[in-house]
């Protein structure tokens, strides 16, 4: 029986971003990792995970879904982002030792491949048409099929400069505003631009980020379904999806939602209403492949798809996680993909590969990827990591947050 014998936490990328868990056993040279990555609250992460670590010193390292429940209920409240993302971290972890046991990739011991590779689509932007056009183009010339298009940031066609907002007097000092209407306008026109002068061949979907009012989401769903999107992502905020009733009455736009979700309430009436189409937790906010395995069983006898949330935020141990899950997994529908600078590749041997469109992975035991601590520490500025990090604001004409 393989003993844990301890938790170490690596904090790296330049801004200290980056957490990941590297659980110890007492069989020799015979380690996990996982990612326990949170771009806003690392350091809390970072002592949560020290805190959970005498309750696992000397716990058989194959009991993974009892040790998941055993973390669940450690600190009695549950289901919030910091408790997920500990389990997270250390479960990955555990599954990596179980599959370097057994001499088998992860996703062999989920049930073996269901695909040969993992469709990625991508992130295309500009701040005119034109440019977003170019940049389609650019992601199609290179083999994607599914392509993001985003008017400049997010919220982007529905920005107002101050002069133009009309805003009280005594407005708080901001530079634009976000309008409702100005984004019901822009938002349909650019995808007219776009079917326009590339067809349909290209599948497109676009994230609103939540910015809108819930009445003018459903209208928004409703304006863009003559543009056969392949998705239309978080169109609401979590606060809000009732609504998706609403918008599954009024039309066809497929639905994907979920990158802020951590409770299984959030998520269970959407995809069991089959309100949605695709369900985008985050691997390591979901609790990791144990739980998120079980969200993607679900999402396969109710006809919803997965498309695990990455981001820029995010990182190559999480996105293999994810791999593992979406190649052992009948519900796959895409993955987000992500862009990794090569110093911060360089740190994880065993890193996926993305190109022309796929993310492929390695046939190595375990997730199939490591991390190179002295690399890790090297790339870390201290300066940078001791920096709070929040998420940017975005502001109605009289000052009113958007929901990010």
């Amino acid at each position: 029986m393989t003993k844990i014998t301890g938790i170490e936490t690596i904090r790296t990328r330049v801004d200290g971003t980056w957490l990941f868990v590297k659980v110890l056993t007492d069989q020799p040279g015979l380690y996990g990792i996982g990612s326990a990555s949170d771009h806003y609250r690392c350091k809390v992460i970072q002592t949560a995970i020290e805190t959970v670590t005498p309750l696992l010193i000397g716990r058989d390292v194959s009991r993974i879904e009892d040790i998941w429940q055993s973390i669940h209920t450690s600190g009695y409240w549950r289901n919030d982002s910091v408790v997920n993302t500990v389990q997270a971290g250390i479960d990955m972890a555990l599954w990596d030792i179980k599959g370097k046991e057994a001499g088998m990739p992860v996703y062999q011991l989920l049930g073996g491949a269901t695909r040969s590779a993992v469709a990625a689509y991508a992130h295309a932007s500009g701040d005119t048409l034109g440019e977003l056009e170019d940049d389609v183009r650019r992601y199609w010339e290179e083999g994607y099929t599914v392509i993001r298009c985003q008017l400049g940031p997010y919220g982007g066609g529905g920005f107002l400069d101050r002069a133009e907002a009309r805003g009280p007097k005594n407005h708080w000092p901001q530079e634009r505003a976000f309008d409702d209407d100005a984004y019901l306008e822009n938002v349909p026109a650019m995808f007219a631009h776009l079917r326009d002068k590339l067809g349909f061949g290209p599948k497109l979907t676009h994230d609103v980020h939540e910015h809108l009012a819930p009445h003018n989401a459903v209208q928004l769903a409703k304006l863009l379904e003559p543009y056969r999107l392949f998705f239309l992502e978080d169109l609401l905020s979590p606060e809000q999806v009732s609504w998706y009733r609403l918008v599954r009455q009024q039309c066809t736009t497929p639905q994907a939602m979920g990158e802020l979700f951590i409770n299984p309430h959030e998520y269970l009436p959407l995809i069991t209403e089959r309100l949605i189409d695709f369900v985008r937790v985050r691997i390591s906010k979901g609790g990791g492949i144990t739980n998120c395995r079980k969200i993607a069983t679900l999402c396969e006898w109710f006809g919803v798809q997965t498309a695990w949330q990455e981001g820029g935020d995010n990182d190559p141990v999480n996105q293999m996680a994810a791999i593992h899950v979406d190649l052992a997994s009948s519900s796959f529908g895409i993955q987000e993909e992500n862009h990794f600078k090569p110093e911060e590749y360089d740190l994880f041997p065993g890193h996926a590969v993305l190109e022309g469109g796929y993310l492929y992975h390695n046939e190595q035991p375990g997730l199939g990827i490591d991390i190179d601590i002295e690399k890790a520490k090297a790339l870390l500025d201290p300066e940078r990591a001791a920096k709070s990090y929040y998420m940017a604001e975005d502001r109605r004409r009289d000052g009113q947050i958007v929901r990010p």
